[in-house]
């Protein structure tokens, strides 16, 4: 990688970030298989939605969610996959990398004044104003998720559930309370 390359990814790079970035990335393949035998699974370690097919940027070195989601199509243990993207920024990586895949859908609602200022073209992109509060934010959420569901018909989905969005978050720039990121994930793992 040339030093322009590097300093776009956020972390100087080394065998250990590597090797780190591999186990993240095989984790998510690991919890995929998981999910489609128990129903869920959860990566902790994953989200890195702003790695792209050719490069890495912003603290992400390989599209976790990505190359599981690309697993699963390729090797015929999904047909029709959703990506519900909802951190405060916007997984621009992932819609890059799906941009001609009509198999697997990106939805990301994020911060429309936040990074990447440059947004790649999700299938749905939803920008939220700053300060957003709970009610509206869920509203949007509430809204869309349903109908999202009914109308692909996904056969898995993945979740990245940034905690960005809380109003704490000085950078995240959004006004959802921790109660709210609860209803939050609350409302998307019950639908």
């Amino acid at each position: 990688m040339s030093k322009s390359e590097i300093r776009a990814t956020g972390f100087p790079l080394s065998k250990s970030l590597v090797n780190r970035e591999l186990i993240i990335t095989q984790g998510s393949i690991d919890a995929s298989k998981y999910a489609q035998r128990y129903g869920i699974a959860m990566n902790i370690a994953g989200g890195t939605h702003h790695a792209f097919s050719d490069h890495g940027e912003a603290f992400c070195l390989l599209n976790d969610q990505a190359v599981a989601a690309s697993y699963l199509l390729n090797n015929g243990l999904a047909s029709k996959i959703l990506i519900i993207d909802l951190d405060v920024h916007q997984g621009n990586g992932t819609a890059e990398i799906f941009r001609e895949n009509p198999r697997a859908f990106t939805f990301s609602m994020h911060g429309e004044n936040n990074y990447p200022f440059y947004k790649e073209n999700s299938d749905l992109d939803i920008g939220l104003d700053i300060g957003i509060q709970d009610k509206e934010y869920l509203s949007i959420l509430k809204e869309n998720i349903p109908q999202l569901i009914e109308q692909l018909q996904p056969d898995f989905i993945f979740y990245l559930c940034g905690v960005d969005i809380l109003e704490t978050d000085k950078l995240g720039k959004l006004g959802v309370t921790i109660e709210g990121c609860k209803e939050r994930d609350r409302y998307v793992l019950q639908t």
